[in-house]
C-alpha cells in the first residue's frame, strides 16, 4: 500500500473498472471525506492483494520462507548449489562454450550485487539494454558503473537537499555534537 509504484498501478486499474467514481454525492446520502477515502483504500488493498503481481521483498511469503524449512532443506541447496558451480566451471571454462542469455543475466546481476527478487524486479526495458550494452563483459559493466556514477554526481551537484546536505556537513556537521559539562 505504501510503495508509490504499485499504488499508483493499482489505482490506475481501480479507474479502468470503474471502482474509483469521484462524483459529488448531495443530500442525505453524502458522505464524509474520510469515509470516502477509506472505502478508495479499501479497493485500492484489494486490487493490490488480487491483481498487481508484486515482486521483490514486497511480495507474500511463502513456506520455504520459513527458517524451520531453510535448515531442513539446507543440504539440498548446497548439493544443487556445488553441482550447478560445477557444471558452470566445466562448461564454461573448461569447454568454453558461449553464454547463453540466461546465463548473461546470470553474470550481470552478479556484477550489480543484486539478489534475484531484486533483479526480477527491474523492468523488463532495463534488462534488454543491459544486454544490448554487452554487460557480462566485465570491461563494458565497469564503464557503465562509472558512467552511473558520473550521472549520479551530477544530479546530486545539482539538487538543492544535496546541497544543503553538504553545507551542513561543512559548517556544523555530526561532529560538532559534545557532551562536555557547561
Amino acid at each position: 500500500m505504501t510503495v508509490p509504484k504499485y499504488r499508483i498501478q493499482a489505482t490506475e486499474l481501480a479507474k479502468q473498472q470503474g471502482l474509483l467514481n469521484r462524483t459529488k454525492e448531495k443530500g442525505k446520502n453524502r458522505r464524509s471525506k474520510e469515509e470516502i477515502r477509506e472505502e478508495e483504500e479499501q479497493i485500492i488493498r484489494d486490487i493490490i492483494k488480487n491483481k498487481i503481481d508484486i515482486k521483490g521483498g514486497y511480495q507474500k511469503p511463502n513456506v520455504s520462507d520459513i527458517l524451520l524449512c531453510k535448515i531442513v532443506l539446507f543440504p539440498y541447496h548446497l548439493c544443487t548449489y556445488v553441482a550447478w558451480n560445477f557444471s558452470w566451471f566445466y562448461r564454461f571454462t573448461i569447454r568454453g562454450e558461449e553464454y547463453g542469455e540466461e546465463e548473461r543475466l546470470y553474470i550481470i546481476r552478479k556484477y550489480m550485487k543484486m539478489s534475484q527478487a531484486q533483479f526480477d524486479s527491474l523492468e523488463n526495458s532495463l534488462i534488454e539494454t543491459f544486454l544490448k550494452q554487452q554487460l557480462w563483459i566485465k570491461e563494458n559493466y565497469e564503464a557503465y558503473k562509472k558512467e552511473q556514477e558520473e550521472e549520479m554526481k551530477m544530479k546530486m551537484a545539482t539538487d538543492s537537499r544535496w546541497k544543503r546536505y553538504r553545507r551542513w556537513m561543512k559548517s556544523e556537521g555530526p561532529g560538532r555534537i559534545t557532551f562536555a559539562d557547561d
